[in-house]
């Protein structure tokens, strides 16, 4: 993808029926741009970025966060920060499929 350009996630999302799907929109050694979605009942485990921080925000759906000890309701348009160590993932507990874009710093 050539940029600067403006993109819809939604419109980029690529769904499997198996897990969740990935998909990157922009990186850099700086950044990375990514785009999760998931189907109902999928989930992207508990797990933690040494020396990243990473943005979640919530482009359709609803669903949990999961942090460590604890899981925070999410829906279109939240938002959530997990800094560098911080286990983090997330669960489509909704009915409807969910788009959460991810954004890390700096780039794995």
């Amino acid at each position: 993808m050539d940029h600067p350009q403006v993109v819809n996630p939604a419109e980029r999302a690529e769904f499997r029926p198996d897990k969740m799907g990935k998909t990157t929109l922009f990186e850099s050694p700086r950044l990375l741009v990514g785009l999760n979605a998931f189907e109902p009942g999928q989930a992207h485990a508990l797990h933690a970025h040494a020396g990243m921080d990473k943005v979640y925000h919530v482009v359709q759906g609803e669903g949990h966060f999961l942090l460590e000890g604890r899981e925070l309701p999410m829906k279109t348009g939240d938002l959530l920060v997990a800094p560098d160590g911080i286990p983090h993932g997330v669960r489509n507990s909704g009915h409807a499929r969910l788009i959460v874009l991810a954004i890390l710093a700096p780039a794995p």
